[in-house]
């Protein structure tokens, strides 16, 4: 149970801490300090919504055929190598989160008017639902790695993942202030992704062990 869950946590924190434009605009608003907990709670949201979907609907495919179980694990073995290999590269010329003004990169400065609640909330979904990424690595790949423990640490594994995702935007959104000038390093997000690869790579042997 405690190892299925600290592998879920790892797991979905190597999966989640990246650069990308949904963090970049959590980031945002945290130093902003608008809307936070409305963003927050969207992302959290949507993370239990895709994990359980994710964990439940290969767990259907796995009881249904055997040999799936075999085709879901050494597909995740795969992915976890790519991803793996894919951070330390990274590492090699790493780059660093920046926070915009208006959230995509391009930000005029000047702050302008705060946008409202349904705005800020319809921009947050799109960048999370609208990611082709968070539908691999939340449902394909969190699923499939999931449910090569069995049926009932796969959950326990969906709880240390879920929790991941909520220590990871709780502290990005709430903690943006303290957290931006290391955030901005890109020295810091390559010893994150040289960290990240470890992570992965280690994860993948022992799901192929």
């Amino acid at each position: 149970m405690l190892n299925a869950s600290v592998t879920g946590l790892l797991t979905g924190l190597s999966l989640i801490v990246a650069i990308g434009a949904q963090n970049a605009f959590v980031l945002r608003q945290g130093l902003r300090r608008a809307r936070v907990g409305a963003i927050v709670t969207v992302c959290i949201l949507s993370d239990v919504a895709l994990t359980i979907a994710g964990v439940a609907g290969i767990g259907a495919i796995v009881q249904h055929a055997d040999w799936a179980l075999q085709a879901v694990r050494w597909f995740g073995v795969a992915f976890l190598v790519w991803y793996g290999l894919s951070s330390a590269w990274r590492a090699r010329r790493p780059s660093a989160l920046a926070a915009s003004p208006d959230g995509n990169g391009n930000g005029n400065g000047n702050g302008g008017a705060q946008p409202s609640l349904a705005s800020t909330l319809r921009r947050i979904l799109a960048l999370t639902w609208l990611n082709p990424h968070v539908y691999i690595d939340t449902m394909v790949l969190l699923g499939s790695i999931a449910n090569s423990r069995g049926p009932v640490d796969r959950w326990w594994f969906a709880v240390g993942a879920l929790f991941a995702s909520a220590l990871w935007f709780f502290g990005l959104g709430f903690g943006a202030r303290f957290a931006a000038p290391l955030l901005a390093t890109p020295r810091a997000w390559q010893v994150l992704d040289l960290l990240i690869a470890a992570t992965m790579l280690a994860i993948a042997a022992k799901l192929a062990f």
